[in-house]
């Protein structure tokens, strides 16, 4: 392994064969990170490494193939856990939980997770050379009800859904007799309700 500066970036180059799932590579057409990998040693011909990857900023997976010891660029992130505290703008304001320095993130750089935030819930933010290229919630968050439309007395067909916006602005279907004020779990990979808190 060797350290490589290109287009002014710091990034360490990696053999193919050295994958593991969870790294993060800097390619050409952004930062992905690896799923999972496969070492195939055909009979014929030189061995090959299968991989499929997730673009850390649009979570879009590719699948692609490499030679064996192919040299790959490694991209060193810098995991922080972080407080989010409030809102200035459009801008979200996140405080370090162990430096207490402060950063202001753009909603494009959190991506779905602003759809669960709330004044004084952790997340881990992800940094490359100082960019904010990922915001990682719990799997699952409490939110309360802010609007949705009253239950209907004696309406108990199983599985029908309603229309409900939490407090962060984010619609999603609850089951019918989920009213305003409560608090429900929703599921942040998915968006989806869960249970009652």
């Amino acid at each position: 392994m060797f350290l490589a500066s290109w287009k002014g970036l710091m990034a360490i180059s990696t053999s193919t064969n050295d994958l593991k799932n969870g790294m993060t590579l800097d390619l050409g057409e952004g930062l992905f990170t690896v799923v999972e990998f496969q070492h195939v040693k055909p009979g014929k011909g030189g061995a090959f490494v299968r991989t499929k990857l997730k673009n850390l900023r649009t979570g879009a997976v590719i699948e692609r193939t490499y030679r064996a010891d192919e040299k790959l660029d490694q991209a060193i992130i810098e995991k922080r856990d972080m407080q989010f505290l409030y809102r200035d703008g459009a801008q979200y304001v996140f405080m370090d939980t162990t430096s207490y320095d402060q950063i202001q993130i753009d909603p494009a750089s959190l991506g779905s997770a602003a759809n669960f935030l709330k004044e004084g819930d952790s997340a881990t933010v992800s940094q490359y050379e100082g960019e904010v290229v990922a915001v990682e919630l719990p799997a699952a968050v409490e939110l309360t009800i802010i609007e949705t439309e009253p239950g209907v007395q004696g309406d108990r067909v199983s599985g029908a859904r309603k229309p409900a916006t939490v407090e962060t602005g984010l619609v999603l279907q609850v089951p019918l007799f989920i009213e305003p004020g409560e608090r429900i779990k929703v599921d942040t990979r998915t968006g989806e309700y869960l249970t009652r808190a």
